[in-house]
C-alpha cells in the first residue's frame, strides 16, 4: 500500500495530516466501516515505524473517517481464508506493541464505533476522547471469532479482570459513559468536537518534556514484567539520563525559584 502526504501522506486507505510541528493526525478511511485488512494494518505498521525513528518523533493523534465508526474491528472478510487470518492476526499483534512502545504521546479520537480491533487500538492509547456517540466493546464472542490476545490482556490490566470478562464474555456494547466509568475513555466530547479536543490533549502532551514523558511509558508497560531488581536499573539509568538534561534542569530551576518567591 502506497502512503502520500496532505501536508502528511495519504493512501486510499490510511490519511497522514501534519497538522503542526508536532502533533500528525492519522485517518483510518476504509468505507463503510474502517474495518481492517492486512494490508492496512501494515501500512499503519510502516507509519508508525518512520515516526518512531525521528530524532523527536511527532505526538499522535489516530482517528477514524465519517461520522459513524473509529474502526469496526478487522475485516471478517479475510476469516475465510484460514491462512490470511493467521497472518492479519499475527500483524495486528505487532501493531498493538507498536503502539504500546511508541514513545511519543498517543491519542485516539473515538468519533463512533470502536469494535473488537478499533477497542484495542483505543485500550493501547495514553488518552482516549470518545465522542458521546460512541460505542466500544468486543463484540467478537457472538460473530464466531476471537480478540487479540494481546488486546484481552491489556484490558484486563487496564480495566481491572471483572469489566475485561464482562466485555468479554458478553459481546455487548457500551456507551461512551459507561466506557468513562470503567477507566476505557479518558473523557466525553461532543461528537462535533472530538476530534478538536484530541488534537488540544496532543499537543498539551506534546509540551511536556519527552524524554521523562517517554521514561514514564516505558516503565508503566514494562514493569508488570520486572523483578525490583531490574526496574530499580531501569530507574537510575533513566535519572542519569534526565538529570543531566538541560531540559528538565530548567524546569526544576524554575519550580525551586517559584517556591522560594512564594
Amino acid at each position: 500500500m502506497k502512503i502520500h502526504e496532505t501536508s502528511g501522506m495519504k493512501t486510499d486507505e490510511l490519511i497522514c495530516t501534519r497538522i503542526d510541528a508536532d502533533v500528525v493526525q492519522l485517518t483510518i478511511d476504509r468505507p463503510p466501516a474502517n474495518a481492517l485488512n492486512e494490508p492496512l494494518i501494515t501500512a499503519l505498521m510502516s507509519v508508525f515505524r518512520d515516526f518512531a525513528r525521528h530524532d523527536v518523533p511527532p505526538g499522535i493523534v489516530l482517528t477514524g473517517a465519517g461520522e459513524k465508526f473509529f474502526c469496526a474491528g478487522g475485516d471478517i472478510n479475510e476469516v475465510a481464508d484460514h491462512e490470511l487470518a493467521l497472518s492479519r492476526m499475527e500483524a495486528f499483534h505487532a501493531f498493538l506493541a507498536q503502539l504500546e512502545q511508541y514513545p511519543s504521546p498517543l491519542v485516539c479520537a473515538v468519533n463512533g464505533y470502536a469494535v473488537g480491533a478499533g477497542f484495542e487500538m483505543a485500550l493501547h492509547a495514553d488518552y482516549v476522547v470518545a465522542s458521546a456517540e460512541s460505542r466500544l466493546g468486543f463484540p467478537e464472542i457472538n460473530h464466531g471469532l476471537l480478540p487479540a490476545a494481546k488486546g484481552m490482556r491489556h484490558a484486563a490490566a487496564l480495566l481491572g479482570r471483572r469489566a475485561a470478562r464482562s466485555l468479554l464474555f458478553s459481546g455487548e456494547l457500551i456507551t461512551a459513559g459507561e466506557a468513562l466509568a470503567i477507566g476505557a475513555v479518558d473523557v466525553i466530547s461532543a461528537h462535533d468536537e472530538t476530534l478538536r479536543d484530541a488534537l488540544a490533549k496532543c499537543r498539551a502532551l506534546c509540551a511536556k518534556d519527552r524524554q521523562l514523558f517517554a521514561a514514564i511509558k516505558r516503565t508503566l508497560r514494562e514493569s508488570p514484567r520486572m523483578n525490583d531488581e531490574a526496574l530499580l536499573q531501569m530507574t537510575l539509568d533513566d535519572l542519569r539520563g534526565y538529570l543531566g538534561n538541560a531540559r528538565t534542569a530548567d524546569a526544576r530551576s524554575r519550580f525551586l525559584n517559584r517556591n522560594k518567591k512564594a
